[in-house]
Parts: structure tokens; sequence; C-alpha cells
């Protein structure tokens, strides 16, 4: 793998019919910023091989949004991914990170924010990086990390949909 892409779920309902929160869905501004955020990273060159993505409607939705942009991508929807926390989605990522020259993992917070800090500070990120993605990870939004020869992830980016100026 040489660039490994977290992103969370876009902005989703409050509730969904069924009460569940895993069957909550995209809000028409979530479905908007994910078809914008898709673009904007296609536009960037930055296309996943393999995506792997919570088996949550919002999640699920996101990605369908996204994989507009990307062409064909290899998708892996596991249960642990739903709600999964910082541990569990770095097993994931290092499991595929042979399958994959860009690998795509699209979750929830906390965990896609803990582990976007947590190869932060592995990768000995700036103070300035540090403090700006320390503001939160909002619904939408992708940290991109570069991955040496050794695995050891280094700050490439992080956009988030109000960035775009409506893409």
């Amino acid at each position: 793998m040489q660039r490994l892409i977290l992103m969370r779920h876009a902005e989703a309902e409050r509730a969904a019919g069924s009460g569940r929160d895993r069957d909550r869905v995209l809000s028409a501004r979530g479905r908007r910023d994910a078809a914008a955020m898709g673009r904007a990273l296609a536009a960037r060159g930055m296309r996943p091989d393999l995506a792997l993505v919570s088996p949550a409607a919002r999640t699920r939705q996101t990605w369908d949004l996204l994989h507009d942009a990307f062409g064909d991508v290899q998708v892996r929807d596991d249960e642990p991914l739903y709600n999964g926390g910082s541990e569990t989605l770095r097993r994931f990522v290092e499991a595929g990170e042979d399958e994959a020259g860009c690998l795509m993992v699209v979750a929830h917070n906390p965990g896609i924010h803990l582990l976007a800090v947590e190869y932060l500070v592995e990768g000995a990120a700036s103070p300035a990086i540090l403090d700006r993605m320390s503001g939160g990870f909002p619904p939408g939004a992708a940290a991109i990390f570069t991955v040496d020869v050794a695995g050891r992830c280094a700050f490439e980016g992080f956009i988030q949909p109000r960035d775009l100026g409506g893409e």
C-alpha cells in the first residue's frame, strides 16, 4: 500500500424509522457532500483499489456516492467496521495493506478520528497538523496518508466537504 484514505461517512439523518443507529441514512446534504468528496478525491488522483466500508446504511450510501467517481473498486463491508474503535480499524488496514496500492476506509467516529490522530503522532506530524486534526473529524471528511515501504504513514492532506466550495 502506498496511500491510505480514512474517511468518515457523510452527514446522516438523526434517526432511522427502525430506531436502529445502523439504519440511519444520509441527509440530502450528506448525499451532496459524499458525491463532491468522491469527485474531489478522484480529481486529486486518489482512487482506491480496495475500500473497507462499515455495513451501516450511512457508510454504504457514502461509499455508493463516492464510488461513482472512482470506477471499479474491490469493496468489503465487514461487521466489525461498524462503530469499530481505532484498534479494530487498524487491524483491517494492516490486513489489507498488501492487497491495494490505495486503501480507503469509510467508517465512523470516534474510531476513524482516533486512528487518524494515531497515524499523525506515529508519523511525527507537525504541531500545526496535530492541532488542526484535534479540532475534530466532521462528517464526510477524509484524512490522506502516504505509506512508505516500512508501513509508516505520513500525512498528505485533510479534505472536508466545506473546503470544496461547491465542487
